[in-house]
Order: C-alpha cells, then sequence, then structure tokens
C-alpha cells in the first residue's frame, strides 16, 4: 500500500516495535518466571486486597499425588484452575491459589517398600516411625520435583507456603476431624465385605478402583434339596458363579420372585457329561437352555411352572456337606432367600451368596438380621484360613496378584462331591487396585467406618445424617459445571454404602482411638469418647506430628487419667488418604490467614474420576463435621486422550509429556491448547493438534504486533473521545462492549473455550482481516486528522482490553505485549484488572447498519479476488469497482460511509439501478452486484491509490491528502 519512495518513506507513519514476529518461547518462558519471583507478583495481588475493596475469591486445590513426574492429565488440570484464579484476580476479586499436596498412603508407600525388597530387607523388621520417616523424605522430594514443574506450566499461588498433608498442623487437624466422628457417633467398628488388595494386604475404597478385563473361572453348581419343598425334593437349584472361591463360604442361594422359573428333566446327554439322564434341575427360564448346553445336555424337558413361593421356606444343602474329612464343616443349612438384585440376565436365575465376600450379599443378611452367620475364611494374604478344611493355605491370589491355587482346588473338589454341571472361563470387567493394577477380592474384614445414616450431629440445618446433608447440599447449594457432574455425585451418594475409614497399613494419620478390651463393637463402651483424650492427642500431633502416635508409651500419655489405659487397646490402622484429603478444608480454608473466613471455597476444580474421589470424600468428610458441603461450585474435566481418541499409555507410546511440550513449544501453547477443547468432555492432544495451536497462536501473536507497531507514537494528545470518532471506530467500541460482557461472563462461568474463541475470532477476523486492514491506509498516510487519532485511540483502548482479556490464559505472550508497551521493573499485565468498558459503547443501530456495510464489503471484495486470480489486477487499489445495491437501506448506509475506503478500493460508485447481468454476485448476500472498472488517473507515490488528482499538488506524485499531510 506504501511507496518505496525514498523521498516518500520516511514521511510514512509505519508500525515500529522490536516485539519479534517469532516467540521463542521455550527460551524466554523462564526468565519472565524468574521476573515474577523477584516482584513477588502473587505477594503484590495480596497487597491490593488489604483495605478490604476485593472481595475474596478462593479455588481449592485437590491435592495431586506427591509421587512421580507430572503427566499430561496434571498439566490440563493446574491450568485450568490457573485461569480460574487470574481471571477471577483481572475481574476484580482477591483471587487466592494455595497449592497442595497428598503425601500419605499406599503409592508412596509402596516405593520405600520396593526399596526395602531391593535391597533384600523386610519392612515389618523395620522400627515403623523410621519406616514413616523414609515416606515422609520420599514425598518431600516429589513435591520439590512438581512444584518446579508446576511453575514452569505458568501456574500462579502461594508456591513458598503451599498445604501438606503430611505436615504436623495438617495430621493434628486430620486426626481431630477424625475424632469428630469418633463423638458424634458416626464412627463404628464393623465385620462386613470390603474390596481387599492380598498385593497391598489392606482394604481399598471405590475410589482407589479401576476396572480392567479379566479372565476367571465360572461354574455351574447344582444345590440338592434338604427341606421345606416336598414337591421339588428331588430337585436341585444350580447357582454360577465366576469366584469358584468362595463357595467354601456360601450360606444361602437367592431368587428374584418377578423372574419366571421351571422345572427341567435332562434326557439325554453327550459323553462326559457330569449331568445323567433324569437329573432334576431349577433354572430361570431365560437360561435354562444355555446352562443345560453348556452342561452337555443334548435333550431335557421342562416338566412345570415353577412359582417363586415354592423357595419360601426351602432349606439346601452346601455342595461339601457330609464330605469326608470336612468334620462337618459344611453340615448347616443352606436357605432360599429373595433378593432384588437377581436377575435372568445371565447366569441360572439363582444367585450363590456368600455375605463374607459380595456387597449385595452382605446386604440381604443384614436386612435379615444375620450378621452372625458371617464367615471368616479367607485372610489378608487372600489364603484359606486353617480352619478351613482341604483349602487351608491355598490363595485366590498370589503376592503379585496372580491367580493361585484356591479356585481349581475348590473347582476339583467340586468334581469329587458331584457337587458341578458345567465350567468354563470368562472374560468380563473386574475390580484392581489402581495402584498395584492387581485384582482385588471382597472380604470380611474387621474395619471401621463412618455411618452415613445415623445422626451425625451438631448442624443440622440440611439434614441429621451424613447421606441427607449431601444430598441437600447438591440439591441446593453447590453449582456445577458441566450440569451432568450434578446428577453423578448424587446417584453415587443416594445409594453409597457406609464410609471405609481404616486401611492396615504404615504411613498415614492414625485411627485416634482406643476400644475397651473384651467389649463388643456394639457395647456402649466399646470406644473411648473423652474430649481430654482428643485435646492431648490433638497437642502432641502439632508438636510432634502423627508419629507421636507411635512413640513409647503413647497409650497411657493419651489416656492420662480418663481411665485405665491397661483396659483398652490402642488402634494403629491409618486413616483412608481419601479421609485426609476430604478433610483440608478445616486446615487450609478455615485455619490459614489466605484461607477463607466461612471455611467454605468458591471453587473445587479436578477430573470427573473425582465424582467418586476428592468431592465425594470432601462432601461426606465436611457434612459429618460442617453440616454442608465444604464448596459452592463444581467444576469438572474430562480425560486426556491421544489424536486419534485412544487413552494415553506408556506401551502404545503415545503419551504426551507436559516437559517435552514446554522444551518444543513453550508453556504457552500447552495453555493455549487448555483454553481452545472443551474440557468438560474428554480432549484429545498430539503433534498434529499442538501444530494447530502453535497456528493459532501465531495468528494472534501477529494481530497484537500490529496493535504494538501501531501505537508507538501514541500520546493522551492525541486522544479522541467515542462521541466524536468515525463510525467504523465506534462500531469496534460496539464489538468491546459486547466482548466485555462474553468475556466476564465466560470467566466467571469457567467456559475458556467461549472466551478464547470469542476473543480470537474478534482479533483475526474483526481485527486483522477487517479493521486494521482498512485503517492500515490512515494509520500510515494520513497527518495530525482526526480518523487518525481515532484509530489509535481504538487501538490503545483494544491493547488494554486485549492483554487482559488473554492475561489469564497466555500468561507469558501478554506480559511481553504489555512490557513491550510499558517496559519498568514494577510493571506487569498480571497486576491489571480487566477495564470496564461503558454501557453507552453499546450501539444495536449503528451494529446493525455496519452488519450491511460489511455484507456489501464481502461481495466487492470476493469480485476483486477474481480479477486478481485472474492477473487483470494485482491490488485492490487498481480498481474503481461499481456496486449496485437493490436495498435502499442498505444504499443509504454505504453511501453515508467512504465505502471506497472500506472495501480499499482507489474509487468507488454506488448505484441503486438494477443489477446489470454481467455483474459479480454472491448467492448467500442478495441484492448486490460488483461491476468491475479499473481505476482512472495516476498511482500516488506515497499511498499508491490511483487518482485524477496525482500530480497537480505541489509535493510532486502526490494525491491531495498526501500533500496536505507533508505539509
Amino acid at each position: 500500500m506504501c511507496a518505496d519512495t525514498p523521498e516518500y518513506k520516511d514521511t510514512l507513519n509505519l508500525p515500529q516495535t522490536d516485539f519479534p514476529m517469532r516467540a521463542g518461547l521455550p527460551k524466554r518462558e523462564p526468565a519472565w518466571l524468574q521476573r515474577w519471583a523477584d516482584m513477588d507478583i502473587y505477594g503484590r495481588l495480596r497487597d491490593k486486597a488489604k483495605d478490604g475493596s476485593r472481595q475474596p475469591f478462593t479455588l481449592h486445590d485437590g491435592p495431586p499425588y506427591a509421587n512421580g513426574h507430572l503427566h499430561i492429565g496434571h498439566a490440563l488440570n493446574k491450568t485450568i484452575k490457573d485461569m480460574i484464579v487470574r481471571s477471577h484476580q483481572m475481574m476484580g476479586f482477591d483471587s487466592r491459589y494455595v497449592p497442595g499436596w497428598d503425601c500419605h498412603g499406599l503409592p508412596i508407600e509402596w516405593k520405600i517398600e520396593e526399596q526395602y525388597r531391593a535391597k533384600g530387607k523386610n519392612k515389618d523388621e523395620v522400627n515403623v516411625v523410621d519406616f514413616r520417616r523414609e515416606c515422609r523424605a520420599f514425598a518431600e522430594k516429589w513435591v520439590d520435583i512438581q512444584r518446579e514443574e508446576f511453575k514452569r506450566l505458568g501456574i500462579t499461588g502461594n508456591w513458598d507456603d503451599p498445604y501438606l498433608t503430611m505436615d504436623y498442623h495438617a495430621e493434628a487437624v486430620i486426626a481431630e476431624e477424625f475424632m469428630k466422628f469418633l463423638m458424634n457417633g458416626t464412627l463404628y467398628q464393623g465385620s462386613k465385605p470390603v474390596m481387599w488388595s492380598p498385593v497391598e494386604k489392606t482394604a481399598l475404597a471405590e475410589a482407589e478402583i479401576e476396572y480392567h478385563d479379566h479372565k476367571s473361572h465360572t461354574i455351574w453348581v447344582p444345590f440338592a434339596v434338604a427341606s421345606g419343598a416336598d414337591t421339588l425334593a428331588d430337585a436341585r437349584v444350580v447357582i454360577w458363579t465366576t469366584t469358584p472361591w468362595t463357595i467354601p463360604s456360601n450360606k444361602a442361594v437367592a431368587f428374584n420372585p418377578k423372574i419366571a422359573y421351571g422345572l427341567y428333566r435332562v434326557d439325554a446327554t453327550q459323553d462326559e457329561s457330569w449331568t445323567n439322564p433324569g437329573d432334576l434341575y431349577l433354572f430361570a427360564d431365560a437360561l435354562a437352555e444355555d446352562a443345560l448346553t453348556k452342561s452337555r445336555v443334548t435333550e431335557f424337558t421342562r416338566v412345570r411352572d415353577v412359582d417363586a413361593a415354592e423357595f419360601d421356606g426351602m432349606i439346601l444343602k452346601h455342595p461339601f456337606a457330609g464330605l469326608d474329612g470336612a468334620n462337618g464343616f459344611w453340615d448347616y443349612d443352606v436357605p432360599m432367600i429373595d433378593g432384588d438384585h437377581v436377575t435372568d440376565d445371565a447366569g441360572t436365575g439363582f444367585v450363590h451368596t456368600a455375605p463374607s465376600h459380595g456387597a449385595d450379599d452382605y446386604e440381604c443378611f443384614v436386612k435379615r438380621n444375620w450378621i452372625d452367620r458371617m464367615t471368616h475364611n479367607v485372610g489378608e494374604e487372600s489364603e484359606f484360613l486353617p480352619h478351613v478344611p482341604f483349602f487351608a493355605g491355598l490363595k485366590v491370589l498370589d503376592h503379585k496378584g496372580k491367580e493361585g491355587k484356591a479356585n481349581t482346588a475348590v473347582i476339583d473338589k467340586l468334581v469329587e462331591a458331584g457337587g458341578i454341571i458345567a465350567r468354563g472361563r470368562v472374560t468380563h470387567s473386574y475390580p484392581h487396585s489402581w495402584r498395584s493394577k492387581a485384582p482385588v477380592i471382597f472380604r470380611n474384614t474387621p474395619q471401621w467406618f463412618a455411618a452415613i445414616d445415623r445422626p451425625a450431629g451438631g448442624d443440622d440445618t440440611y439434614g441429621k445424617t451424613i447421606r441427607e446433608r449431601a444430598l441437600t447440599s447438591i440439591d441446593q447449594l453447590v453449582k456445577f459445571t458441566p450440569q451432568s457432574g450434578r446428577n453423578r455425585l448424587y446417584a453415587m451418594i443416594e445409594t453409597r454404602p457406609d464410609w471405609v475409614l481404616s486401611r492396615q497399613r504404615a504411613w498415614g494419620v492414625p485411627l485416634t482411638c482406643f476400644v475397651k478390651k473384651g467389649a463388643l463393637p456394639t457395647d456402649d463402651d466399646f470406644l473411648l469418647r473423652d474430649a481430654a483424650v482428643n485435646k492431648r492427642i490433638f497437642d502432641a500431633f502439632e508438636t510432634d506430628g502423627a508419629d507421636a502416635w507411635y512413640a513409647d508409651g503413647a497409650k497411657a500419655r493419651f489416656i492420662g487419667d480418663a481411665a485405665n489405659p491397661d483396659d483398652y487397646e490402642q488402634v494403629f490402622d491409618v486413616l483412608d488418604v481419601w479421609f485426609d484429603s476430604g478433610s483440608t478444608h478445616a486446615f487450609v480454608l478455615r485455619d490459614r490467614a489466605d484461607g477463607t473466613a466461612d471455611g467454605f471455597a468458591d471453587v473445587y476444580m479436578e477430573g470427573t474420576d473425582q465424582h467418586r474421589g476428592w468431592f465425594h470424600s470432601s462432601l461426606l468428610q465436611a457434612c459429618g463435621t460442617k453440616g454442608r458441603a465444604p464448596y459452592r461450585n463444581v467444576v469438572t474435566h474430562g480425560f486426556t486422550l491421544d489424536e486419534k481418541g485412544n487413552k494415553m499409555s506408556k506401551s502404545l507410546g503415545n503419551t504426551i509429556v507436559p516437559e517435552e511440550v514446554v522444551k518444543q513449544y513453550g508453556a504457552d501453547i500447552l495453555r493455549l491448547w487448555v483454553a481452545q477443547t472443551d474440557y468438560s468432555t474428554d480432549q484429545r492432544i498430539g503433534p498434529e493438534i499442538l501444530k494447530g495451536t502453535a497456528d493459532s497462536y501465531r495468528r494472534l501473536r501477529n494481530t497484537m504486533r500490529f496493535m504494538l507497531g501501531s501505537l508507538a507514537q501514541f500520546d493522551e494528545s492525541q486522544r479522541v473521545a467515542p462521541a466524536d470518532m468515525p463510525e467504523l471506530e465506534q462500531w469496534v467500541l460496539h464489538r468491546l462492549a459486547e466482548l466485555d460482557h462474553r468475556v466476564r461472563n465466560g470467566y466467571a462461568t469457567f467456559d475458556f473455550q467461549g472466551v478464547f474463541s470469542a476473543v480470537f475470532n474478534f482479533a483475526t477476523v474483526d481485527l486483522s482481516a477487517f479493521y486494521f486492514d482498512i485503517r492500515k491506509d490512515a494509520l500510515y498516510c494520513d497527518g495530525d486528522t482526526l480518523r487518525a487519532n481515532a484509530a489509535r485511540t481504538v487501538l490503545d483502548i483494544l491493547f488494554h482490553r486485549l492483554t487482559t482479556w488473554l492475561a489469564p490464559i497466555l500468561v507469558f505472550t501478554m506480559e511481553e505485549v504489555w512490557l513491550e508497551r510499558f517496559p519498568g521493573d514494577d510493571s506487569s499485565v498480571h497486576l491489571q484488572d480487566i477495564p470496564e468498558t461503558p454501557a453507552d459503547w453499546l450501539n444495536e443501530p449503528l451494529a446493525a447498519k455496519w452488519a450491511k456495510v460489511r455484507q456489501a464489503r464481502r461481495v466487492v471484495t470476493a469480485a476483486l479476488e477474481i480479477q486478481r486470480t485472474d492477473k487483470v489486477i494485482g491490488a485492490s487499489l487498481e480498481a474503481a469497482p461499481v456496486v449496485h445495491v437493490r436495498d435502499a437501506d442498505m444504499l443509504a448506509a454505504l453511501k453515508s460511509v467512504n465505502f471506497d475506503d472500506i472495501c480499499i478500493t482507489s474509487a468507488l460508485t454506488l448505484s441503486g439501478d438494477p443489477l446489470p447481468s454481467e455483474a459479480f454476485r454472491m448467492p448467500e448476500i442478495e441484492g448486490v452486484g460488483v461491476v468491475f472498472e479499473k481505476a482512472e488517473g495516476q498511482k500516488c507515490q506515497r499511498c499508491w491509490k490511483i487518482l485524477p488528482d496525482v500530480g497537480t499538488h505541489s509535493h510532486a506524485g502526490t494525491c491531495k491528502r498526501c500533500d496536505e499531510a507533508l505539509g
């Protein structure tokens, strides 16, 4: 557009900036991090709130585990949190962020044990306090490593003083929170089946379980009728199970009255069938044929319907009843019981019931008050205990989680006893420990529970029990983003069992309670409940941490004169780490100076797996101690997949490591990927996606570079009031007002994709491709004119909004842009707020008018592009098109503006005449046609417009506008 003529080139107001086209982020970002640390940006932002002018806003950090380097999920999670914190700070809040770490628990303990095993050491021979100190040192090392990795991603926060669940105060408060359950009566010791890891030798919570395909034995086992059903005395009830090892613990067989059952007779079989002609079996009708076929029955007869009422009072014999060498171990009644959990989708329509090894089985026995019939046949290594005939010492799983000998031994004994009619293998989804990746078993073992349906005491505004308070909180107090998170969490809370609090490990906060020797868990004096005892425990933990529980003489020290210490046993189980993290609201939000006044967080934000994890445990814990949820908003993100939508794994070679992305592209590109994705669902990332992200970044960087260059010479004396600006500038202000609302609302509702999409489209389409394209001529070639000064004023307004709108996302780049214009030791975009935008900038009539202008411009631009492609012209300034417009309102709008400048042509004629047949048209824009004409005159050597008056002014080779600009 502008001339190369030497005598005029220096007279143009060309952009001037040192802002580089190439970002060089990987090398330059660390320097900005150091600068922010030297400036203490986070501390200075807190200082802004000391006068009480800013409303606090607190995102409470769900603690990552201090174990290993960061993965892409960590980067996604922390970046979203950072965007929430920064955006609310720039919208006028005092936005606090205290990062934290989960430091106790099995993963760390497991690593120390692995080190022991490599050295041939036995953990059980190491002093427990020494072992705990090794775990603490391991966690400290990884906290330091992960802290630096998080900081490298541009995450702001109180990094110098994070919270750690292993800090002494934290351990004291966790114990104190546990003792509230002790005192309010919701803590109890129960014997019930829990998910047990034989590899890790501890109970696991649902949040510690993941499901993988597993190949299991399947067996069809007939139970003979012992009594209670004369009409079915010769029949046998067939069950199907994928856990043969639980047969020795069978105590009942369940049926469902809603299922259609039948009596079936075997008529013929293949060789080697475990059935015989004449045998009578009971099946659900929908499953009989499949089961009999699996039993190698070739012909059978359905003898008659069997009403489920016939099962009432029926007693069966255990398949091992009466076996020689069993000493009567299984010579007990096996009742038929009804259960809603029984279906005819698979199996036989009857369910083998071992209440010590199944949740549904257990509930059936609780309902009937048959808890005294529970078995204790399997030990902590999944081994049959010594009292179990035939199988003592055999394991379900070995120490590595591989199949032991228990299943095949039970099957072989069933074959020997005539207690099996078919067997097979099936691959199905089965629970595994997410740490060891090994299968788990359901095992009856004494554990400590928090009862969620007992009155919990305290504030009962939202209900009397933990479950009632949790469900009411979800309905009335918490907003979920996305809303589907509400339904998921509600459903989990609605149906969940009591909370298993205890773990049989060493690295954690112990269950600080004492039980009376000889008392039963149901006795009123089973647990020692004494406020003075609790206070002594809390004070000791504050001073010495939870290691104080393991010190010599601890029991006598803590019990003191409250009771005779010899009458009590000290509990040495440790708390589920989910109780640790669920209690963080108390020692972070409540107790820290940078916590919250009321102890509640504005936002909890984690991955969707935390509906059964941290969101869940925090809700239960707080409802037990505070009476309500500890959060007002729950924001959830999905999982990160590769470009093809596959789960990332090292074996597939499709993992994306944050450190590698940062080394290649810089942290801002990774942050931009987060902003561009819909985090509420699963996201994809990979080399091609990152290339696309980098391209978006370059386009945005070009926009910022143009603004910086054009503002190099702007000063306040050139500022133009909005009311005095040309319409084009007023239209830009209108768009800014619209966007300001969109950005603020988007940030307030955690919609970063919506924010970035709106700002990016505005910057690249409305600005770079439209406004900047039009105003380059005025900015470069005008002298001290209203038009040029209005454009620079708008650029200044744009600069302050675009940099602050985008600073929460592109933390490094917007700092670079800001410092390019406002250098200084104390200067930072992150100390700014998003500027308030006057409401009167909104001008809907003007916007409607300019919508018509832009429509017509599209037709002109497209018509000229054809001429350029055909080499008729080289640039749009060589054209002087005739634009025919059918609509009178549009024509009037075009005539009221400098439409030739808008279309970047040297001249342009507007006509209301009918559209000529040869006129160029666009189907989607009716009533506008363009007839191409070449511009007449000579080319101005300064602005390159082709005009008739060029060469008639005092400055040779210039047009009137340029002659006046030269003076």
